[in-house]
């Protein structure tokens, strides 16, 4: 029972890895802003570190370095370490990029690498026009593919004096495409200032500007020092970056304080029993200036009150629906018509006389096959098909390639469920049958999935990042009238 419901747990520390590197991406892609080529050398031949913190602890650094190359380009490199405590063993993350610029600070080209416990990704790529190329290996595979952005993109290091050169007033907003390397895609992001503001930093006050980015309904604080120096930037995860020198920033505790104890949801209202119930109404309190669309599917939400219908699956000889390009489509992360995922879902299949058989004996396969534990890094199908072990992520990453393959439109979804006492924060799957969406979930193998499963986004880890915003501010109460 622990086991399972650190496996549920453990999808918030993706969205923390993903937040992680959104404060990092910020420091390689910016807007096209007038940038003064020799200022960007001059302030930034020197390498500059941040200590990372979580809970007045900290647990890793970023160091950032950017040279010369030759008389036409630069080189950034970037380096980012830290300890995450989970379910109080101490797991190492390691991420670095190095990228080459051009003389307008535009990215010519990067290679970026993510390693932890069980997981190791690199990226590498290159920009044309306004795409960026890339080919991803996560293990035995590599895949290529190409993003396409709005503008090209640009690199900067972690000193932001190009936002100090623009005369911004109080409210001034910018808007930012960028590509991240960790999710691999693009989004636009606004920066807005929000004036001068006294922070306290190292134990010392100062008069700093404050800037606000917010991309996906997530919000990130940050406070310049005059000269464009980042002194302080946290995000709605709970971690802090703080400049500080190399000797401070690098001096990292190796086991700090356990992070999934932070992400429980609890239930207000009582117990949660969902004995014999079709219907369920929960009351939600949703954090302002958030967007979620709850009314669809097997939820309809109005006035704050969220109703949860368990749906009654179709019958046997349901057909896969029709029309759905992108639920079947193959992704860099969802490798549907990879060789070795055709051979599984084919021979797993072979015998099966509808859609919906198809769908419960690839459910029941993911369920039976997967060890569940955690994973720390962006679900992969291919490398859980060769590892055989991932967490909820990972459950649904794989379900989604081998049903999409045999031709059943498959979402992945995210969202929360009941476990143990407490929502957690949580990944599962939605397929197609006769023109309705069904949900599963090949974690707690539930075909459909039961009433305490509450639907908040719908997409990969790049679309997942929007439930970031509902850390510590989601309230969940039962409603008083339950229906059978």
């Amino acid at each position: 029972m622990t086991f399972q419901r650190n496996t549920y747990r453990i999808f918030f520390i993706i969205l923390w890895l993903v937040l992680f590197g959104a404060l990092l991406k910020r420091d390689y892609f910016i807007s096209s802003i007038d940038i003064n080529e020799e200022q960007i050398i001059k302030r930034s031949r020197e390498e500059s570190f941040a200590g990372i913190y979580f809970q007045n602890e900290r647990i890793g650094f970023v160091k950032n370095r950017l040279t010369e190359s030759g008389s036409d380009a630069y080189l950034l490199y970037q380096d980012a370490f830290l300890y995450l405590n989970i379910l109080n063993e101490s797991h190492p993350i390691d991420m670095r990029i190095e990228a080459t610029l051009g003389l307008d600070m535009r990215l010519k080209d990067f290679n970026f690498q993510f390693t932890s416990p069980f997981y190791k990704m690199e990226a590498e790529g290159r920009v044309v026009g306004q795409e960026v190329h890339f080919s991803l290996t996560t293990g035995k595979e590599t895949i290529s593919d190409t993003i396409a952005l709005q503008q090209p993109p640009y690199l900067s290091t972690n000193n932001r004096f190009y936002l100090m050169e623009q005369g911004l007033q109080p409210g001034d907003k910018l808007k930012i495409p960028y590509f991240d390397p960790i999710s691999l895609s693009g989004k636009d992001t606004v920066m807005e200032y929000k004036g001068r503001k006294k922070v306290l930093v190292n134990g010392r006050v100062y008069n700093l500007h404050h800037f606000i980015e917010t991309f996906s309904g997530v919000r990130i604080n940050s406070w310049l020092d005059d000269e464009g120096k980042v002194m302080k930037e946290e995000s709605p995860a709970g971690f802090v970056f703080i400049s500080e020198p190399e000797f401070k920033a690098t001096d990292i505790k190796f086991k700090g304080q356990e992070i999934l104890s932070s992400v429980s949801i609890p239930l207000i209202g009582g117990s949660l029993d969902l004995t014999d119930l079709n219907t369920i109404r929960y009351r939600l309190t949703l954090p302002p200036d958030t967007e979620f669309d709850l009314n669809k599917d097997r939820q309809s939400f109005a006035n704050d009150i969220l109703t949860v219908n368990k749906e009654s699956l179709p019958e046997h000889d349901a057909l896969s629906c029709k029309g759905f390009t992108e639920e079947l489509a193959s992704s860099p992360y969802i490798q549907s018509k990879n060789k070795r995922i055709t051979e599984v879902a084919r021979e797993a299949t072979g015998k099966a006389g509808s859609d919906l058989e198809r769908v419960r004996i690839l459910s029941d396969w993911v369920y039976t096959n997967l060890e569940k534990r955690p994973v720390l890094g962006i679900p992969d199908a291919l490398t859980t098909l060769n590892t055989k072990m991932g967490d909820c992520n990972e459950h649904a990453a794989l379900f989604a390639a081998l049903a999409r393959n045999v031709g059943v439109p498959t979402r992945i979804v995210a969202g929360v469920t009941f476990f143990d006492g407490a929502f957690y924060y949580h990944a599962w799957n939605e397929v197609c049958l006769d023109g309705n969406w069904y949900s599963l979930d090949t974690t707690k193998n539930q075909l459909p999935a039961d009433l305490s499963h509450i639907k908040f986004v719908e997409g990969e880890t790049d679309k997942q990042i929007k439930i970031a915003a509902l850390l510590g501010k989601l309230k969940i109460e039962i409603a008083d009238d339950r229906e059978n």
